[in-house]
């Protein structure tokens, strides 16, 4: 260690990187973080499963705005048969917003986040 403090060679902390500038950039990463998850929170996504017979349409933020199921899928002798549709459906859905979000967040590289 020198005389002044600190590690020699290290020019001024975090390997030479001044302080004010690293707090800007982690401000500007937080804003454009921010806008991606509000951009990515007013998108919708579709899935469809059984040929068409269930469809579902959720939001980026995960809330299931829309389920649609065909009539000719209802079956009263059969219900497990559309709970199952219905998860399936759901959960493709979910899966859409799963995979935009991490395309979305990826590019910010920040080991934890995600």
């Amino acid at each position: 260690m020198s005389k002044r403090g600190g590690f020699p060679g290290m020019g001024g902390g975090f390997g030479g990187m001044n302080l004010n500038s690293l707090m800007k950039e982690a401000k500007k990463m937080q804003a454009d973080l921010e806008k991606s998850q509000e951009e990515l929170s007013a998108k919708e996504f579709d899935a469809t499963v059984g040929g068409g017979a269930v469809s579902v349409k959720v939001t980026g933020d995960k809330q299931v705005k829309e389920i649609n199921i065909q009539k000719d899928v209802v079956d009263p002798d059969d219900v497990e048969m559309l709970q199952d549709l219905i998860l399936t459906c759901i959960n493709e859905a979910l899966r859409k917003v799963d995979a935009a979000q991490a395309a979305s967040m990826g590019k910010y590289n920040i080991p934890g986040l995600m």
